[in-house]
């Protein structure tokens, strides 16, 4: 039950991501998560860091969470654990660029990141189980 919470709050994390990233171009929008100048998720979102491939990496993010929601239904636990653990790295390496590099917290970043790391927890405690 709580990978699927995850992965759904994931999901909704990468699209609201998506969203502002989206309408930062209108100077009248003012997202919830931009607190002030170092408490920016639109600083995030628009940095260098802020694409791979030039995609947002919140783009990956909508279709990374419903693959692991998919793939736990199937009962690959193996596959949801190795996703998590290439998200929960991959975390670790953003937070990183955000926190040191930007020095900028970015609210719904962190959210994705404690998203990440307890799907790593739960899928490592589920594959244990279904060993």
């Amino acid at each position: 039950m709580i990978i699927e919470i995850l992965a759904s709050v994931g999901f909704i994390l990468s699209c609201y991501a998506y969203y502002v990233e989206k309408k930062a171009a209108d100077k009248k929008f003012k997202p919830v998560c931009d607190i002030n100048e170092n408490i920016s998720c639109t600083k995030a979102f628009l940095s260098e860091y802020g694409k791979i491939l030039g995609k947002p990496n919140s783009f990956f993010g909508i279709f990374f969470y419903p693959i692991v929601f998919i793939l736990f239904y199937l009962n690959v636990f193996s596959f949801v654990f190795y996703l998590s653990l290439l998200s929960a790295v991959s975390s670790v390496y953003l937070a990183y660029l955000s926190y040191v590099k930007l020095k900028n917290f970015c609210l719904v970043c962190t959210g994705v990141y404690l998203v990440n790391f307890l799907l790593l927890f739960f899928s490592y405690k589920l594959l244990q189980k279904s060993i």
